[in-house]
């Protein structure tokens, strides 16, 4: 059963991070429970998703757990035994690097290669997952723009590039089927998240810093520049225009253009 389930999720494209997560929780309930998928009963699942809550598991843990299984049992096993309702997911605001921490964090790569990796993130507020499987021939420099070819979703988007960016990524990685080329072919994401972390080390930050900070900078900044938040949203790839809105919550420099009422009197 869980083999048609890993076959219903490559048929509707899902992600191979949700493909795997949704195999891993199905499994862990089947182990929790120490019953066959055709045995689970309401009450099991109860029991499972509680058990997570015990053991400190965040809000977000426990809510795809129960996506998942509900993904299966309802959606495949045609049971409708997943009704427990979890926690609601604390909605924690990302972190955002100034303009002047990410030039320092630009200029703390140790390499071309990995300052060129820190830019290109930040330039065009890329995933981890869609900076790996970028490829040379997926970069336009003469226009400014790059595609992103069945991002999340399976959907092709097109990204803007600094002018700047443009000018050293032109003629990087001749010869090679990658942007950001690795043993492999491309790069490993924990190696890109390597470079990251590094560079922030070396910038003396004093932040928790990831490539997806660079993907959240990237558009508080265009929208404290003015940049229509529905742009933005076409740019970052979101479906959901409320995904995109945390942003405007992010963006500390908006809130200080707003003169109190008191200065009019």
């Amino acid at each position: 059963m869980l083999k048609k389930l890993e076959t219903e999720l490559k048929l509707r494209g899902f992600s191979g991070n949700t493909l795997t997560s949704y195999l891993r929780y199905n499994r862990m309930l089947l182990d929790f429970a120490k019953k066959q998928p055709e045995e689970i009963t309401e009450d099991d699942v109860k029991q499972y998703l509680a058990a997570m809550m015990e053991q400190k598991k965040s809000g977000k843990t426990v809510a795809l757990a129960r996506a998942a299984l509900k993904f299966f049992y309802e959606g495949i096993m045609g049971k409708s035994i997943v009704n427990v309702k979890t926690p609601k997911t604390e909605k924690k605001l990302p972190v955002v690097l100034s303009r002047e921490e990410v030039k320092r964090l630009i200029d703390a790569a140790p390499t071309k290669k990995s300052r060129l990796m820190i830019m290109l993130l930040y330039s065009s507020g890329l995933r981890l997952s869609e900076c790996v499987n970028l490829k040379v021939n997926d970069i336009h420099t003469d226009e400014k723009i790059g595609w992103v070819r069945k991002g999340k979703g399976s959907k092709d988007r097109l990204f803007i590039l600094s002018e700047a960016l443009s000018k050293e990524l032109s003629g990087f990685a001749k010869g090679s089927e990658y942007i950001f080329a690795g043993r492999n072919g491309r790069m490993s994401p924990r190696n890109v998240q390597k470079v990251v972390v590094t560079a922030a080390k070396r910038a003396n930050l004093g932040k928790k810093i990831s490539p997806h900070t660079l993907r959240h900078s990237f558009a508080t900044h265009l929208l404290e520049s003015g940049t229509d938040i529905r742009k933005i949203q076409e740019l970052l790839g979101h479906s959901n225009l409320q995904t995109t809105q945390i942003y405007t919550r992010v963006s500390a420099e908006e809130l200080k253009k707003v003169k109190s009422p008191l200065d009019s009197l």
